[in-house]
């Protein structure tokens, strides 16, 4: 059996005795695999293996074609409906200015205002490595900027040369937006 190939129609199955179930749901019972094939000839469709560790196994007769296109227009419409999220990432470093602080919370106030979440980063560069509360203590300083239209999601942690902060909007500002 290949990846692609992964549900045994027709031939393909190798059991001599299935249990059948008709394409509108009619129960043939445990009869052998080339009446069930008969069967499914007659009426134009295909048998297909749907149970294959059953003791017999279970096969159904329908038309293949349309049920896999059927499968594959469900997946995309599930797709259609996921919502993706969007993370936004803002830069930052130990030794920034006040007024580059501000310009860069401006701009994520208007990432969360659209509903995406935001991440707060202060990169360590050298000698800053040894001192990483330096870079949990600018987090802290922009957390209050923020926190009027957002939710700390985890604490300012320190990984590697980089300490991080994720920020997500509030549920209440979603819901005023629609």
């Amino acid at each position: 059996m290949s990846k692609k190939k992964d549900v045994l129609l027709n031939r393909d199955i190798r059991a001599s005795e299935v249990r059948c179930i008709g394409d509108d749901g009619t129960q043939y019972g445990i009869i052998s695999r080339d009446e069930a094939l008969e069967i499914a000839e007659e009426k134009g469709l295909d048998l297909v293996l749907i149970a294959p560790d059953a003791k017999p196994p279970v096969c159904k007769i329908m038309d293949y074609g349309k049920f896999k296109y059927q499968q594959e227009k469900k997946k995309k419409e599930a797709k259609k409906k996921q919502k993706t999220i969007e993370t936004k990432e803002i830069k930052l470093s130990v030794k920034i200015a006040q007024n580059d602080i501000d310009y860069k919370v401006k701009h994520a106030r208007e990432f969360l205002e659209k509903g995406k979440h935001v991440k707060f980063r202060v990169f360590l560069r050298g000698r800053e490595m040894a001192n990483p509360q330096a870079g949990v203590e600018v987090l802290n300083h922009v957390w209050p900027m923020v926190s009027d239209i957002a939710d700390k999601e985890n604490e300012p942690k320190v990984e590697g040369r980089y300490v991080n902060m994720l920020v997500v909007p509030k549920k209440d500002t979603k819901q005023k937006k629609k």
